[in-house]
């Protein structure tokens, strides 16, 4: 949207300075806020682990973008060595046989966790002394991350996003989020999971321009043991998001259908 935000650091050519220190609330933690969206990772490693990823682009939406993890991700392991469990791997086939048709976002429905974060598309922090909000442009909903000390509700009913609490570790914001329902995927490729997922986030700003992020996902129903992502979010300096409103005009689902 170029429109140059009050306080950000620049460089003499008057762009915004992303390698400059990390900003802080008037209360000294670190400022989180801003339009983030996912570091691509390049292409050599993209090709490497899935072949010729041009047969993955779409018109508008070029497969250099993408991070592995929001394809696949359990990338970051030897083929044969994913610790699924026989169900997760059952329905993991099964929804690469229907080629993404099942996929939450083909309908319009959240992304869920991490997925939304995985995204290549933008999303907003907007950070408050005792809440984090996160507005996800790719499909319009609203993640609350509660950070006022309350604890999670002892049998919260299955939510989209999950029921998050967050808390300060020195300068590394520490999310828990449980309370999930089953109907989102992992990754584009189906990795399910289970209303049992647990999922931790460390969220630290390095400087101002990267929001460095590492995930574990538990979920002992669907996997024998947790694993860990690491990924970066870039920030989009001088934006904003745009309205993305997919529900009143949606045609993926015819087509993915005749396929």
């Amino acid at each position: 949207m170029n429109h140059p935000a009050p306080g950000t650091p620049r460089l003499p050519s008057g762009a915004a300075n992303l390698a400059a220190p990390a900003p802080r609330t008037s209360g000294g933690k670190p400022d989180l806020s801003g339009v983030w969206q996912i570091e691509p990772t390049p292409r050599e490693e993209l090709t490497k682990l899935f072949g010729d990823i041009s047969t993955l682009d779409v018109p508008g939406d070029d497969a250099t973008i993408f991070s592995k993890y929001f394809l696949n991700i359990l990338a970051d392991f030897k083929p044969g060595e994913e610790p699924m469990r026989p169900e997760a791997a059952r329905l993991f086939r099964e929804r690469g046989e229907r080629q993404g048709k099942d996929l939450s976002t083909t309908r319009c429905l959240p992304a869920g966790v991490p997925l939304a974060d995985l995204y290549p598309f933008p999303f907003k922090i907007v950070q408050t002394p005792t809440l984090l909000l996160v507005l996800y442009e790719g499909d319009e909903s609203r993640r609350q991350i509660y950070t006022d000390g309350r604890k999670p509700p002892a049998d919260a009913d299955p939510l989209w996003l999950g029921y998050s609490i967050g808390h300060w570790e020195g300068g590394m914001l520490v999310v828990n989020s449980t309370g999930f329902n089953d109907k989102t995927w992992l990754d584009a490729f189906g990795h399910p999971h289970s209303e049992a997922l647990y999922v931790v986030e460390r969220l630290r700003r390095r400087d101002f321009g990267h929001l460095d992020l590492e995930v574990t996902v538990d979920d002992s129903k669907m996997y024998t043991r947790p694993f860990t992502v690491k990924f970066t979010e870039r920030l989009i300096p001088d934006s904003d998001l745009l309205e993305y409103f997919c529900a009143e005009n949606e045609r993926d689902w015819n087509h993915m259908s005749g396929r």
